[in-house]
């Protein structure tokens, strides 16, 4: 069956870095696209950014320069990579891929707090 199972949140202080990972399995996963959203309480989710199949990257304004998307088809696994951490970035962090985007992960929290 499908799944999309997300790791790597935590809590880390402003400034910090943390890598969140999205395993896939079940599916062809090199042939969608993969999108990373956030949820903050209270706030609707954020589309935080885009890979392609073909690795073309696309990033929200709020993340452009500080966060990086990846992906590794052989391994089936999509990455960000969270640098220059602000308290704003606390949400519960969301995988999501599949024909018209209909696979999501269970999410991982990151916490930016000192």
């Amino acid at each position: 069956q499908v799944q999309l199972v997300e790791s790597g949140g935590g809590l880390v202080q402003p400034g910090g870095s943390l890598r969140l990972s999205c395993a896939a399995s079940g599916f062809t996963f090199s042939s969608y696209a993969v999108r990373w959203h956030r949820q903050a309480p209270g706030k609707e989710r954020e589309l935080v950014a885009t890979i392609g199949s073909g690795g073309g990257a696309y990033y929200g304004d709020s993340v452009w320069g500080r966060f990086t998307i990846s992906r590794d088809n052989a391994k089936n696994m999509a990455y960000l990579q969270l640098n220059s951490l602000r308290p704003e970035d606390t949400a519960v962090y969301y995988c999501n891929t599949g024909r018209a985007y209909a696979y999501w992960g269970q999410g991982t929290q990151v916490t930016v707090s000192s």
